[in-house]
């Protein structure tokens, strides 16, 4: 069957995804569900994260170097078993390590990116705020000279693994513009909520982070961070990832719809005989297929130097809208099985809800689409 998804790939990029996908499939797939349903974080994961290199893949000198390519295809596994798991490599990795390689000075660098490569020190990243989702621009949280050092003070909402981490990358207007601070989450002053009663990422950790007269030393500013630009670097990369993790979610829903069309008996024979189920599969079939090849193409260019910001928004609104659409059809044909945790389609399904979303809405990136076709900027 995967034969379909086979697409180009180097002998390298093949053991990176097969070695990915035999650890997912021995290891965090026979935990998923039950930490779903339970609104838990698989913890117990990150040491075997850390192990086989997946934290900070692509990172040079620090992690493992891995061409970009690789570090997606890691993506598409790690999603192919569920956002939560993606999501948490993502904030570690591109999120969190990328500023401080890309930002940071030669002393944070040494003093942060060994241990998060290790799984030793877990990182979030604090950009959205409760009443700033589409227009960081509009942040309030403010970090104020005071000495040698700053004074941080504010909100910020929907943190992935915000009350696991024990390292903040936060973004705060200061006098000289918004600007990137690497805050120890055991500073006074910093607290972390946990975000229940979710519906979607449900293994996943999400919180709401708060500062209050939060002192930081100089040294916490990342000093090559030159405004909102900075932070959107970041989110580049790990909506380079979505774009892949995307495809593994709708190659999960697939692969789960298929084989249960094959033994599931309506009127006589299996409902993969009915031509409108055959329908349903190839046209699922197709759209991963092209949604792959998408996020292939976003890693030779990424790999190569020449990939666009807006490039990356193409591949993120295709295939989050492509996973979903993928994960809604393929629940019809399991029908009211379809809904239950005994299979992962409604679990992918109600995860897809948030990625069209987060990073990003579908709307905000067609913006950027239409801004860098037409010339003009359509934000308001």
């Amino acid at each position: 069957m995967l034969n379909y998804f086979d697409v180009e790939l180097s002998d390298e990029e093949r053991l990176v995804q097969r070695t990915t996908r035999d650890w997912i499939d021995a290891e965090a797939m026979p935990l998923i569900a039950e930490c779903f349903e339970a609104g838990q974080f698989p913890a117990q994961l990150i040491p075997r994260l850390a192990e086989l290199g997946l934290l900070g893949a692509s990172l040079p000198k620090y992690g493992a170097g891995l061409p970009y390519s690789c570090y997606g295809l890691i993506c598409q596994e790690l999603e192919r078993c569920d956002t939560g798991l993606r999501s948490f490599v993502s904030v570690q990795s591109s999120l969190c390590m990328y500023p401080i390689y890309t930002f940071g000075t030669e002393e944070q660098k040494e003093r942060y990116l060994p241990k998060m490569v290790r799984g030793e020190l877990i990182a979030c990243f604090g950009l959205t705020e409760p009443d700033h989702g589409s227009d960081p621009s509009s942040m309030e949280t403010r970090v104020e000279p005071d000495g040698d050092g700053w004074v941080l003070n504010g909100t910020k909402m929907w943190i992935t693994n915000g009350t696991i981490a024990d390292l903040a990358i936060i973004w705060a207007r200061s006098p000289d513009g918004i600007r990137g601070f690497a805050v120890e989450t055991d500073t006074p002053g910093f607290s972390a909520r946990e975000v229940h009663h979710k519906l979607s990422l449900r293994a996943s950790v999400t919180a709401e982070l708060h500062f209050q007269d939060v002192r930081l030393p100089g040294s916490a500013i990342l000093p090559g961070t030159t405004g909102l630009g900075s932070a959107l670097k970041c989110l580049n990369e790990a909506r380079f990832g979505i774009a892949w993790g995307t495809v593994g979610a709708a190659m999960a829903c697939f692969e789960s719809a298929l084989e249960y069309s094959k033994i599931r008996p309506q009127f006589g024979k299996p409902i993969a005989g009915f031509q409108l189920t055959q329908l349903k599969l190839a046209d699922m079939l197709t759209a991963i297929t092209q949604g792959q090849l998408l996020a292939l193409q976003l890693g030779r260019l990424k790999d190569s130097g020449r990939l666009r910001p807006v490039q990356v928004s193409v591949a993120k609104r295709a295939n989050s809208m492509m996973a979903l659409e993928v994960a809604r059809t393929a629940r019809t044909i399991l029908g009211g099985n379809g809904i239950s945790l005994e299979h992962p389609i409604f679990r992918h399904m109600v995860n897809l809800e948030t990625v069209i979303t987060y990073e990003g809405t579908h709307e905000i990136h067609s913006l950027v689409i239409g801004q860098d076709l037409t010339g003009l900027a359509a934000y308001s």
